[in-house]
């Protein structure tokens, strides 16, 4: 192969595996907060909200107090409406604190049907099943 041929396969495979990974769904890491109350229903994937990456940045206050979440996952009826009027994560994520709600895949990222949890790494499983699993437990 030529060298200008080598380099438009290499950028056509590395633009191949940012696409792919791009499209699969985040893993929630241990203390991230799957929030699936409404995804399901609406078509979206559930939401994955990094606990400790808002912790490292702000006190348990920030949100448990002053924007009102409660300490219980699924505890807070958040919906679109009310993050958009400036309710829950819209308090931030408004395009001034933090990134807005245009790109809805940023935190709408986790594997379909997770049930809202905190997410336990090792307790708790937030793969989607195998055709083999799903077959096996008389799915189609």
């Amino acid at each position: 192969m030529h060298s200008v041929n080598k380099l438009w396969f290499a950028a056509a495979l590395i633009t191949a595996i940012v696409t792919i990974g791009y499209y699969e769904a985040a893993k929630a890491e241990y203390g991230d907060v799957v929030i699936n109350e409404f995804s399901d229903a609406a078509g979206m994937r559930p939401v994955v909200f990094p606990h400790w990456f808002h912790r490292i940045r702000f006190r348990c206050k920030v949100c448990h107090g002053d924007l009102g979440f409660k300490f219980e996952a699924g505890g807070n009826e958040i919906n679109m409406l009310k993050i958009i009027d400036g309710e829950y994560c819209g308090a931030c994520h408004n395009g001034d604190v933090a990134w807005s709600i245009e790109n809805c895949d940023l935190c709408h990222s986790g594997v379909p049907e997770t049930p809202t949890q905190v997410h336990h790494s090792t307790v708790q499983k937030l793969v989607a099943p195998t055709r083999e699993d799903t077959a096996a437990e008389g799915g189609q």
